[in-house]
């Protein structure tokens, strides 16, 4: 892991800034965390460091709320469609370091463009039997791939009329499942060392101290236009991103 002051601040700053997202949206840390930490780490490293907070600020999320258990009984083949995918994709995050960050810049420019469309998505209910362990399944992939949990899984739950309660406690679910999937995957192929465990402990200082400001924030700014910024900021960093791991495999 990372321990020069450099680094330190680096990790610190990314963490700040993806809790302020997540306070003011209540979505958005490891979007914003692998976006950051990307930039100037491996994926896998980033990855590891995300392992943490995440969980620590999804559980909650899960637990809050009355739909806890029909969500499991609901989503269940997508969740076991994830935690496979991830198993299948966690190879590539671990090895090669160029195609995983092009995967990473990827998927977040195409979660950029999706969020600033304002196309609706809409799944008819009998279509999930079918269409939840699909998405799963290829979400848990690109999850291994690129340490990060958001394409099609979350388009695909916005996409299905659920209430804004409902939601979030099925994003809180969906998360924590891919956090502790992602840590067993990351932990089997030697990528999950004490040190990144220690470091991605401290990380939730920052975390909190950025979900605390986001929160402040939250009554201050229009959330729509937070979300548009937002989502046009991953669209460019994750093209940069793309491109500079394509420049570099090319070179």
């Amino acid at each position: 892991m990372p321990d020069s002051p450099t680094a330190i601040a680096i990790i610190a700053g990314a963490f700040l800034l993806a809790g302020a997202v997540k306070g003011v949206l209540g979505m958005g840390l490891p979007t914003v965390a692998m976006g950051v930490l990307g930039l100037v780490m491996p994926p896998v490293q980033a990855a590891a460091l995300l392992i943490v907070p995440s969980l620590a600020t999804n559980v909650w999320q899960m637990l809050a709320g009355p739909a806890f258990a029909a969500a499991v009984k609901r989503f269940a083949t997508m969740l076991i469609g994830v935690c496979a995918g991830i198993f299948l994709g966690i190879g590539l995050l671990a090895g090669a370091t160029t195609l995983a960050s092009a995967t990473l810049g990827g998927v977040l420019a195409v979660y950029g463009a999706l969020g600033l469309t304002s196309v609706p998505l809409a799944v008819p209910r009998r279509a999930e039997r079918w269409l939840s362990p699909v998405v799963g399944l290829i979400t848990g992939v690109l999850t291994g791939a690129t340490g990060l949990f958001v394409v099609p899984a979350v388009p695909y739950l916005g996409s299905l009329g659920l209430d804004r309660e409902t939601l979030i406690q099925t994003l809180g679910l969906s998360f924590t499942v891919y956090t502790v999937a992602l840590a067993a995957g990351l932990a089997a192929t030697g990528q999950f060392p004490a040190a990144a465990v220690a470091t991605s402990a401290l990380a939730l200082v920052p975390t909190f101290a950025g979900m605390f400001l986001g929160q402040r924030l939250r009554h201050r700014i229009r959330p729509e236009a937070f979300r548009r910024w937002f989502f046009a900021w991953l669209l460019v960093i994750g093209a940069y991103m793309l491109v500079r791991a394509l420049a570099s495999g090319r070179a």
